[in-house]
Formats: structure tokens, sequence, C-alpha cells
């Protein structure tokens, strides 16, 4: 596998995840998924933290950032509250109770998208992949690009 199969392979998991999302209450399909997750998960490994801070952290434009940090605050999976220090920034952290939209999408498989985007109905099939996708979900974590955006910002030949 190169690099372009590897960004290609992400692309094509990052839209059966987007399926695998249920709809909103209204039926809605959620857009702009990939980028409210990556937010969410910022912010609850780093609780306190300004948009600007989430920006920088993620790589994510501040007006992405902003658009998400607003949409997890309007379900609840997240609190904002002014900075002491300067009131015209927001702090966001994790809510304190899980909201119902985070329960709903965390409790939702990935079979069915999976299946579908397989064109398979093969249980065992199924079974071989989802547990392929369970070991780089174990092993590739969001750790993962912090080391490798740390050797990056090193050099080439660092940590050789």
């Amino acid at each position: 596998m190169n690099g372009v199969e590897l960004l290609l392979l992400g692309r094509t998991l990052a839209k059966i995840g987007e399926e695998a999302v249920p709809a909103t209450a209204d039926g809605e399909r959620a857009r702009g998924v990939k980028s409210v997750v990556v937010v969410m998960s910022d912010v609850y490994a780093h609780p306190g933290s300004a948009v600007g801070e989430i920006a920088a952290r993620t790589g994510l434009p501040q007006s992405q950032v902003s658009a998400a940090v607003a949409r997890l605050r309007e379900v609840g999976s997240i609190v904002t509250e002014a900075d002491p220090r300067d009131r015209r920034r927001l702090l966001a952290r994790r809510a304190p109770e899980i909201s119902a939209r985070r329960a709903q999408v965390a409790a939702a498989p990935v079979d069915e998208a999976l299946a579908r985007a397989l064109g398979t109905d093969d249980p065992a099939e199924l079974a071989e992949v989802l547990a392929a996708l369970e070991v780089l979900a174990r092993r590739l974590t969001p750790a993962s690009l912090r080391r490798l955006r740390a050797e990056a910002a090193d050099g080439p030949t660092a940590g050789r």
C-alpha cells in the first residue's frame, strides 16, 4: 500500500462512518460529521479549551471549529463558559451528562453501512472486515496523529 491508497482508504472509511451515524430526530442526515467528531474528541481530551486552541491542535479552520462547538453545545455534548481571564473567549468542556444524541450516536453500529459499502450480506466477510477495523482502531488512535505531527515538526530524522 502506498500513501495515495491509504488516503483513499481513509476517505472511504470516513464516508462509511458518516453513513453509520444515525439521522437526527427530525430525520435529517448530519452534515460535517467528521469535523464535529474531531472537535468533540479534542474538547474531551483538552477540557477548558478556546476555539482558537482547538483549531490549532486539530488543523481545522477556526470557523469550522466555531460551528462544530455551536452544534455540540446545541445537542448537549459540550458546555461553554466565559474565560475568566478574557470574557470575550468561550472555553469548551465535556457536558457533565451524556446527551441523548451522543448516546444514540455512540450506540449505533457500523455493520449496516459497512455491509452496504462492501456490497455483501455475508456474515463471515462482514466479521472479517469488522475485526480488521477493530485492530486498526486500537492501534491507530488520536495519539498516533500527535506522534506523527511531533515527528514532522522535529524533522524527518527525528527519533531515528
